[in-house]
């Protein structure tokens, strides 16, 4: 059981959505990819860190395909793709 690979997922990649997923791994990493990645990378980084930070995880590695969400959009698809991997 130890070898299933934990992974959440939350929100869709429609317009002012976001689609999150995180899965355990041995180090942070954050991959970002928006639509609005030019003007507001920064800012979207900071709330996916804030968020991580708030939950006291350092060792997962988090998927972010942004279409124009705002920061609490952001937020809570990443707080529900947490609670989803933490419930496998």
């Amino acid at each position: 059981m130890s070898d299933i690979q934990k992974i959440g997922s939350a929100g869709s990649v429609e317009s002012n959505d976001c689609l999150v997923t995180i899965s355990a791994s041995d180090h942070l990493e954050v991959e970002i990819q928006s639509i609005v990645d030019a003007f507001f990378h920064d800012q979207i980084e900071k709330v996916v860190l804030d968020t991580l930070k708030e939950k006291g995880l350092n060792n997962v590695k988090v998927s972010l395909q942004d279409k124009g969400a705002l920061d609490y959009t952001i937020k809570a698809r990443l707080l529900t793709a947490i609670e989803r991997m933490e419930a496998k």
